[in-house]
């Protein structure tokens, strides 16, 4: 991805789950649905632009989807990225 990319295309979404959740109040630990082609440098620039906080790691996974099988055909859905990114102590991301 090109360096001058907006922040807020690079991060998607906030991922909310009970895992997720409890990895928020107990280890500082955030997840997000990112861009496929964005880099851990480029999600860690993006967390800290966007969030003004500062980030020590960011794990990231690609979830491959399955094919599912319509009356049209088969559809393959696209991967999506997921990334979870580990923040400093004391700083804290508000998302509700």
């Amino acid at each position: 991805m090109p360096a001058n990319v907006d922040a807020s295309y690079i991060i998607q979404r906030p991922l909310l789950s009970e895992k997720s959740t409890w990895a928020m109040n107990e280890q500082q630990r955030y997840s997000f649905a990112v861009d496929r082609r964005a880099t851990k440098d480029e999600i860690k620039a993006a967390i800290e632009s966007l969030y003004k906080v500062s980030v020590t790691s960011v794990n990231t996974t690609i979830k491959k989807h399955k094919a599912k099988r319509y009356r049209t055909g088969i559809v393959v859905p696209m991967d999506t990225k997921k990334a979870i990114v580990t923040l400093k102590e004391g700083d804290k991301i508000e998302l509700f």
